[in-house]
This record gives C-alpha cells, structure tokens and sequence, in this order.
C-alpha cells in the first residue's frame, strides 16, 4: 500500500533529521518548561506533520496505515509530547470528520487541520465516563437551528490549544448506551465553553490536557457530524482502532530509543573493570527488551497492512496497543535497572521516560479494556 518509496523515504529522512536536530535538543526545555518552543510547533506545521492523515485533496499527505506507522515510528524517538502536539489532529480529532462528516463538513474543517492553522481535540472522556465510554451524560438538546450543550469533559488532549472539538455528546436521553450518542463538529471559540485548569500530570510535560466544561453551548445543527443522529459512538469506534495501531507504533519508537539509550550507557559504564554490558545479567535485559521490541513492531506493521488491506482490525488493532504498550513499560523499568542510580536522577532523562510512558497502558483504552475487546471478538467469532 506504500504509493511511492522514494517519496515516502525522503519524509521519513526528513522527520529523522528533525528529531535529531531539534526535538531531542529541546526535550530537556519542554520538560522544565511544560511548553513546546513556538518555533518547533512551526517547524512541525510546515513539514506537513499535522496533515499526515488527511486527504491530498484537503491539503494534507494522505499517509497509509503503514505509511502513518513508519512516519511515526520515526517521530516517536523524541519525547513523547511533541508526537501530542499533532496526535489529536492527526488521529482522533480530524478523523471522525474525515470517516463520517458531510462533504461541506470537511471542505471547511480539513485544509485548516491539514496546515494546522486549526487543531483538533477529541472529547469524549468525562468524569464519570472512561473506560466505558457508552456511559457519557453530556447532553445535546435540538433547539431549532442548534443543539444546546452541557455537560464537562475530562483529559482533554491539547484542548487549551484546540481550536474544535469532536465532541461525543447524547442527543437521545431515552436510548441507553451507545445509541443515544451523537458527534459534533464544536467550535473552540463558543460562548458557553470553559476550561479547567491544566492537568498536573506524572509525564509528558509540554502536552497539556484539561476539563472542557460546556454549560448552554449552542452548536449549529450543521455541525453535526454526517448530519445523523445516533452515528457518534461508531464514529468514535472507528476512529480509536485507527489510532490504537498509531499509539502502538509510538510505543516500539520511545522503546527504541530507550533500548539505544540503556545499550549505550551499558558500553559506557565500567564496574569491577569490565563494561556492565559484559556481564550476563545485564545482557539479559538489553536482549529481552531487543526481542519484545521487535515482536511489537512486527505486530504494528501487520495490523497496519491488514487495515490499508481493507480488513477488519478491531482485534489486531486492540492486540498490538495491548502488547506494545505493556512492552514499552518494561523496556522503560529495565532501562532505569541498567542505568542503576543515574537512572533515577533526571540528569540523565531515562526517568523522565520512565513517566512519560505509563500513560501509554491507560489512554487509546486501558490494557484492560484491550483484553475485554480481544476476548469478545474472539467469542464473537465463534457465531
């Protein structure tokens, strides 16, 4: 599905040039900071990099599954927040549109998410409503022209900077569950729209989440997205296995990099007169995390290829978040063992990585919602 090589290589030189060069020298300054240099976030917007997924036809590259997966494989050897910055445009907020919207819904919102003139967040998640997203109360009431919304949301990724959300929202109070949710398209800017204060997070300083809390926030009918009711928690479906198999990719990158980090420091670090990598212990752990790297991003590309394939993925997709994302933990708690000490003082970053990555079992749906996905489908299957 890769349309053509030589220009899909040069991106991906591009995109490693440019964590080389600039996101990694600056990780440091986005962790004391919790800011992302405004000139990155340029930087970012003219290769393209908030575009990836959106048609040529909207101004974006309109990257394959796989293609998506190796760009990202290649954007992930940074800190994890600048690969934030894009995601929600990127994935889950652009992509609802994209997958489900009315033509005058995309000719409007996608050229300007492709630029990243606009970024999109994703709001789904509330207080009472995780894990079991079918759960949501925020309500959408039709009052002529517009619905009138209220309720908060919760861990909104990159919402003190978006300029719309999709929001998932029930428009049918009598339906129960899944039936009653609708998508809209909600500009940033309406009256009725308020942010909490930014979330104090265990990692990924310089990606900011918040509560989004509506209160009589009129949305024109028009933004309802495929102009139907009832269609929101499919689209949020399709749009989260889309993004379980770009959350894994992320996953094998920061492992990468970790793994290259602790095999370094290993080569580097002598006790009792010999490089710690000598010794079999520690090989033990560099070749653990080698051989579960690996498997993980074998895992990724195929489920990728099965969805440019135009295969179901539910559980491919489900499979490779759960076990990349369980993977990279390890390979982060073995890097902080082969650095001993200094993998506990920030000098060094490995313990900074360390939190960054907890967060990558939880978002996207928790490990263990993967495994209730994967055990149904499989049961499922049997019928």
């Amino acid at each position: 599905m890769i349309r053509d090589q030589e220009t899909l290589n040069l991106l991906l030189a591009n995109i490693s040039r440019f964590v080389r060069e600039r996101l990694i020298p600056n990780e440091e300054t986005v962790a004391e900071t919790d800011e992302i240099p405004a000139d990155i976030v340029q930087d970012m917007r003219e290769m393209g990099l908030f575009g990836l997924t959106i048609p040529e036809a909207y101004g974006g590259l309109q990257l394959t599954m796989e293609e998506e997966v190796l760009a990202m494989l290649e954007l992930g050897q940074a800190s994890p927040a600048f690969r934030s910055l894009i995601g929600t445009t990127v994935g889950i907020g652009s992509q609802g549109i994209l997958f489900d919207g009315t033509e005058a819904q995309k000719a409007k919102y996608l050229p300007r998410l492709a630029t990243g003139d606009l970024i999109a967040s994703f709001a789904l998640t509330e207080p009472g409503s995780g894990s079991d997203a079918a759960s949501l109360r925020t309500a959408a009431v039709r009052d002529g022209d517009d619905y009138v919304v209220n309720g908060t949301k919760r861990f909104i990724t990159n919402a003190p900077q978006a300029g719309i959300y999709t929001l998932m929202a029930r428009t049918d109070p009598e339906q129960k569950g899944a039936a009653g949710i609708s998508a809209f398209i909600v500009d940033a800017r309406s009256s009725g729209i308020h942010l909490g204060k930014r979330d104090k997070k265990m990692g990924q300083k310089g990606a900011h989440t918040c509560d989004v809390i509506f209160e009589n926030c009129r949305v024109p009918a028009a933004n309802l997205i495929g102009g139907l009711e009832g269609r929101g928690f499919k689209t949020a479906m399709k749009v989260l296995d889309k993004g379980r198999i770009h959350i894994a990719a992320i996953c094998v990158a920061v492992a990468e990099r970790m793994l290259a980090e602790a095999l370094r420091y290993a080569v580097e670090r002598r006790q009792f007169g010999q490089p710690i990598g000598e010794f079999q212990l520690v090989q033990a752990m560099l070749a653990d995390s080698k051989a579960e790297i690996y498997a993980a991003r074998s895992m990724v590309i195929d489920a990728a290829r099965r969805r440019d394939d135009g295969l179901p993925v539910s559980t491919e997709a489900s499979c490779a978040k759960l076990f990349a994302s369980e993977m990279c933990g390890r390979v982060a708690d073995r890097a902080v063992q082969i650095f001993g000490g200094a993998g506990y003082m920030s000098e060094y970053g490995i313990e900074r990585f360390y939190r960054d990555v907890r967060l990558f079992r939880i978002y996207e749906g928790t490990t263990q919602i993967q495994q209730l996905v994967i055990a149904r489908n499989m049961i499922r299957e049997l019928y």
